[in-house]
C-alpha cells in the first residue's frame, strides 16, 4: 500500500483505476485532527533547536521554512483509492490545509467517472447560458411568457409599494 508523493500523481492514477474498473473501485477519505503527545512535543522542540543551530545555506534561494509551534495540533487528510478485484490500493496523505479543498473538489470529478457519467465540460470560452430559453419581446415592447403578455420594465421607478401586514 504505497503512499504517492504528489496529489496530481494520486489523481491521475486513481482516474486510470476508475476508468479500468468503475464498478468495484472505491475512494475513501479520512480527516484526522490529533493533539500531539508530550513525547511528540519534545521531539519537535529538539528538531527546531537543531535546525536553528545549523548554519544557513547561502546557495538556496527559497524562503526559510515557517516556524511552527511544537504544541500545535496536527491535522491530516488521507485519500485512498482501492480496488478489491485487482488488489490495487493508492494512497495520498497531506497536512496542508490549502490542498484539502482542491482534493475534495477533485473527488467530484472522480465520482463522475465512478457513476459512468460523461466528463464535465469546463470550457470557459463557451457561453454560460447555453440551452436556456429566453423570453421573446414583441414589437410593442411587451415580454411574452407562457402566452400572457407582461409589460417590459420602462425604468420610470413609479411602481406600487408593497403593503405591510398587521403586527
Amino acid at each position: 500500500m504505497p503512499y504517492l508523493k504528489t496529489s496530481t500523481e494520486w489523481y491521475e492514477q486513481s482516474s486510470l483505476l476508475l476508468k479500468a474498473r468503475p464498478t468495484s473501485t472505491r475512494i475513501t477519505s479520512k480527516y484526522t485532527v490529533l493533539k500531539p503527545s508530550a513525547s511528540k512535543i519534545k521531539k519537535r522542540e529538539k528538531y527546531a533547536a537543531k535546525q536553528a543551530a545549523k548554519p544557513a545555506d547561502k546557495s538556496r534561494t527559497s524562503s526559510p521554512p515557517p516556524q511552527s509551534n511544537p504544541e500545535e495540533v496536527t491535522a491530516t487528510f488521507v485519500l485512498k483509492t482501492y480496488d478489491p478485484v485487482s488488489g490495487t490500493c493508492l494512497q495520498y496523505e497531506t497536512t496542508k490545509a490549502a490542498e484539502v479543498g482542491r482534493l475534495v473538489s477533485s473527488l467530484g470529478r472522480l465520482g463522475r467517472e465512478m457513476a459512468a457519467l460523461p466528463e464535465a465540460i469546463e470550457d470557459l470560452s463557451a457561453p454560460q447560458d447555453a440551452g436556456v430559453a429566453t423570453p421573446k419581446v414583441d414589437e410593442q415592447g411587451d415580454v411574452k411568457m407562457g402566452g400572457v403578455p407582461v409589460p417590459a420594465a420602462t425604468g420610470t421607478g413609479g411602481g406600487k409599494k408593497k403593503k405591510k401586514g398587521k403586527k
